[in-house]
């Protein structure tokens, strides 16, 4: 079993694109983060997958210039980007699996660019209401940029970060370990020894808001491998993304509900995320 991944760097061209890299005999599982997260919170998951997948974990945050306060860093250039990582790494048939915006951009990169994946998971995935995409929000309206550039982004040492995370009900259904992740690797340490997000509000905030321009609902029937989509019961986006439809408009689509889960499926219930993916990725 895989413990710890290499930490790769990837010229994709015009950007370079780091990624956690888990070396197995088997087919690549290539994974995508969630907005303003990181690779290693795939760190307990990929490590169960490899060394019976190779798996690949990207980091999209930073790799590319971007202005929150201009229409942000847009999802289909993240796909083109991602699309473009594979074609460096000389990656084919890859099973894919994202969260949130990393389902997204896998969704966008398959459509787009596609047939390219042997199977998709897409967990949580932000398929906005499709009246929102002719609305170019700004980050003041639009509902996640708006609080994530709001962000606290300062903690003096490790434990009041901890203290504050847990204090939040967004992290208090978080597996420990996901946890100890975030913080070791989700913050970067100052001169002065205080912590800071290492995907900083604005730069979160500007994926956020880059996530407005491009509809992927007419796409949907375009994918053409098995696609399975996961939904957290306790999501707050089950109000106003119906995941049931985007299964169902997907030609091998699936849908599939996960009982005491939030959004954040994976840092919240890991192993059940390792039995899904080795039950629906097997070959």
């Amino acid at each position: 079993m895989t413990e710890n991944p290499l930490i790769k760097t990837a010229d994709i061209g015009d950007a370079e694109v780091q990624y956690l890299l888990y070396e197995g005999d088997g087919p690549v599982v290539m994974l995508m983060h969630a907005t303003g997260f990181l690779p290693w919170l795939w760190h307990p998951i990929a490590r169960e997958l490899a060394p019976e997948y190779t798996v690949i974990a990207p980091y999209f945050c930073d790799h590319r210039d971007s202005d929150h306060t201009d229409g942000g860093l847009r999802w289909a250039v993240l796909a083109d980007d991602f699309c473009a990582l594979c074609e460096k790494l000389g990656i084919d048939s890859p099973f894919l699996a994202g969260h949130s915006m990393g389902g997204t951009v896998i969704t966008l990169a398959e459509a787009l660019h596609g047939p390219r994946a042997r199977k998709m998971i897409a967990i949580e995935p932000i398929y906005l209401p499709e009246q929102v995409y002719a609305m170019n929000l700004t980050v003041e309206q639009h509902p996640l940029a708006s609080k994530s550039i709001k962000r606290k982004n300062y903690w003096e040492h490790r434990d009041a970060a901890r203290e504050y995370l847990l204090s939040k009900q967004m992290f208090q259904r978080w597996d420990g370990e996901m946890l100890d992740l975030y913080i070791q690797y989700g913050m970067t340490e100052g001169d002065n020894g205080g912590l800071t997000l290492a995907c900083s509000p604005e730069r979160e905030a500007s994926l956020f808001v880059g996530g407005g321009h491009y509809n992927p609902w007419p796409h949907l029937p375009e994918i053409q491998c098995p696609m399975l989509m996961l939904e957290g019961e306790l999501s707050e986006n089950r109000a106003f993304i119906d995941l049931k439809k985007a299964a169902s408009l997907v030609p091998k689509g699936s849908y599939r509900l996960i009982g005491g889960a939030g959004h954040l499926i994976p840092m919240e219930k890991p192993g059940e995320i390792v039995s899904i993916m080795k039950d629906y990725f097997a070959f």
